[in-house]
């Protein structure tokens, strides 16, 4: 089943439903009036959605409509809570080879997650306003999932079972602020911005075989300013989605909607390319001593889909947006 949520005047959005092959959508708020509310009631509405669904894909439907993503915010505008793991150990590994620091204790047994604000989710094609282009505008992609109610102490297995819905992620980040801030030892705060999501949530047997032990099977395929710049496999997540949901309930119970996100998708092989600048930066530092490539400028352009190998099919549509100047 595929989800999406249209921009009106609530925060939370209109919950649509749309054709697997994102063609036409429908109208679903007579079932639940946004996604919000869809997974806070999901066993309730769950199978209404899906007849839905069904009859979308069989052009039984006679509300349905043409499909525009440029109409989409962000599947949840707004999510009860986000939290995003750093499961890929390749990019970590860099980083720490880069700048001669110490591997972080237990990295292989015990994920690094940091808690992002969530009440401004931003859409597939809006611009992305920051203050500074000092700050080190960098786009992060990765996978998400959206869980139901999660227990305290979950167990990998239970965080597996609570996944109702999957994700596309850009992680934005200004790397300029985030060393002061680790510095501290509080966290992120000014250098994570909204983060941004493709306009499809999809349930995971959607993917079919691309979802496998709790991991997206996908490549990322990323472009800055219309020139190919990475396409790593999800394959690679050192940590299952499992994982990260136990992880982030250890000490606490998850609400329904609850946003979980992998970290930048990374690949030991170079040759993919990367998911964010920062990434390839380290490799260029590894390389040559320095790095050659610049972060974003204003008006600069990024665009990602996820697609099976040798596939034009894009499960989760497209993310495409533009870094504009903020202005007060």
């Amino acid at each position: 089943m595929k989800l999406a949520t249209l921009y009106s005047e609530h925060m939370d959005g209109r919950l649509i439903v749309v054709s697997r092959d994102l063609t036409v959508m429908t109208d679903a708020t007579n079932i639940a009036p946004s996604l919000r509310a869809a997974m806070e009631s999901w066993e309730k509405v769950e199978p209404s959605l899906h007849a839905l669904y069904i009859s979308l894909n069989e052009g039984l439907c006679d509300s349905a409509q043409p499909f525009d993503a440029k109409q989409c915010s962000a599947p949840l505008p707004q999510a009860p809570q986000w939290c995003d793991g750093s499961a890929f150990l390749n990019h970590g590994r860099l980083m720490e080879k880069a700048f001669n620091t110490q591997p972080q204790p237990n990295a292989e047994t015990v994920p690094l997650m940091y808690q992002g604000a969530s009440d401004d989710f931003l859409g597939p094609y809006a611009d992305v306003p920051l203050p500074s282009q000092d700050d080190g505008i960098d786009f992060e992609g990765e996978f998400g999932v959206i869980v139901g109610p999660v227990p305290m102490s979950a167990t990998p297995a239970q965080g597996l079972a609570a996944i109702r819905l999957l994700v596309q992620i850009n992680d934005w980040s200004l790397r300029t602020l985030g060393p002061r801030e680790m510095r501290t030892g509080f966290g992120f705060l000014q250098a994570k911005p909204s983060t941004s999501f493709a306009p499809i949530a999809l349930t995971p047997d959607e993917l079919g075989p691309y979802w496998s032990n709790g991991r997206v099977h996908l490549r990322l395929h990323v472009e800055w300013n219309g020139e190919r710049f990475g396409e790593p496999h999800g394959q690679e997540m050192s940590f299952s989605f499992g994982d990260l949901i136990s992880h982030a309930a250890r000490t606490r119970r998850l609400s329904a909607g609850t946003v979980i996100g992998s970290g930048t998708v990374s690949n030991v092989n170079r040759s993919v390319g990367s998911a964010c600048i920062a990434e390839k930066r380290v490799l260029e530092i590894l390389d040559q001593g320095s790095p050659t490539t610049s972060f974003m400028r204003f008006g600069d352009r990024v665009r990602m889909q996820a697609r099976p190998e040798g596939s034009s099919d894009a499960p989760f549509g497209t993310l495409e947006q533009r870094v504009v100047e903020f202005l007060a």
